[in-house]
């Protein structure tokens, strides 16, 4: 049985920083020079060729160095590397990408993806199910044609949906102004989480009751509820994944078509940053990275955000980013909830 001790560790977390740094196979000769491993090349070696034994490294070509396999990756990220402080100024720069605590979500989250994609050159991902956690603001119903009608569902977090409807003939004011008014009575102020299909389906039998053409109207708000009931899925800056030459190009196009699919895999439970590897089968792109962690509102989970990238990533630099933004969320979503981080916690300033 082979142990692998504290010197083999330092080695292979020497060798995960500089191919992340490099970009090339790592030999011994320049492991060996660095000030904390303070043994020989030799040494360096044998510690190399039982890492590679152990599947924690790959030597790609003979007489190459070695390079990281995803289980080194995974060994590195999990127990060997350490993070630094995100300084004041990144803080302080990250806030005002971000917006503040009069946003509305839906920007917030969008404001965060694009700031990951400017300071990572990576492809940022997003869910967002916090429009589920917010009210029904206001109802219009707007005609836009011969027997046509527009419904704009408008939610306190800033969110819109819109559909389109067909009736069987235009309604007069006194209709329109009926519906109105309804609607505004029974969903102003009611939470999207909490219209059941026994609610809405008791407001089409009542609409029916006074005009049976008005159902239509009241279906195409269950619709657009249902609508903000889904997670809702982003992902920008996915120029940055054809631009890479270390990932697949026709991967790339496939997960970018099929990119909602990544929505069961984001919406798996978890706390604090999770780190997922292409070449564990758990996305489409292989030879990826995608780092993510969730953000909350009012103590529940209301999405998550992170980047996609190639498995050579910076690690050390883009989880304090994340980690950074998604509390930072969590904090403007839940700025009247007493479960919020303080704003003496020395690593994430309520600043």
């Amino acid at each position: 049985m082979i142990i692998v001790d504290d010197r083999k560790l330092k080695v292979l977390a020497a060798v995960v920083d500089e191919y992340i740094r490099t970009g090339e196979p790592v030999g011994s000769k320049a492991v060996s020079k660095l000030e904390h491993i303070k043994v020989s090349a030799a040494t360096v070696r044998n510690d190399m060729a039982l890492l590679e034994q152990l599947g924690y490294l790959e030597q790609p070509h003979t007489s190459a160095g070695r390079i990281p396999t995803y289980q080194g990756y995974r060994l590195y990220i999990d127990e060997l590397m350490t993070l630094p402080e995100l300084p004041i100024e990144e803080r302080l720069r990250l806030d005002e990408l971000l917006g503040d605590e009069n946003t509305p979500e839906d920007l917030l989250i969008q404001n965060a993806a694009a700031a990951l994609t400017e300071l990572t050159q990576c492809a940022a991902v997003a869910t967002n199910s916090a429009p589920r956690f917010s009210v029904i603001s206001k109802v219009e119903v707007i005609p836009t044609g011969k027997r046509l009608y527009v419904i704009l569902l408008i939610t306190s977090n800033g969110s819109i949906k819109n559909k389109a409807c067909r009736l069987e003939f235009d309604l007069s004011h006194e209709q329109l102004d009926f519906f109105t008014h309804y609607i505004d009575e029974n969903l102003s102020g009611i939470s999207v989480d909490e219209l059941s299909e026994e609610m809405l389906d008791k407001m089409i039998t009542a609409v029916s009751a006074y005009m049976v053409s008005l159902s239509p109207l009241v279906k195409g708000i269950c619709e657009l509820s249902e609508d903000l009931k889904q997670q809702q899925l982003t992902v920008s800056g996915s120029e940055k994944l054809l631009s890479c030459d270390e990932l697949d190009k026709m991967e790339v196009v496939r997960f970018i078509q099929h990119k909602n699919e990544l929505t069961d895999l984001l919406e798996d439970s978890f706390s604090g940053i999770q780190v997922k590897f292409g070449a564990g089968g758990s996305f489409a792109i292989g030879n990826s990275s995608m780092i993510v962690s969730k953000y909350r509102k009012k103590g529940r989970e209301a999405g998550s955000l992170g980047i996609i990238g190639p498995m050579r990533v910076d690690y050390k630099k883009i989880i304090p980013y994340i980690e950074y933004l998604t509390h930072k969320i969590t904090a403007l979503m839940s700025e009247d909830d007493d479960t919020i981080i303080e704003s003496d916690d020395p690593e994430f300033p309520d600043s």
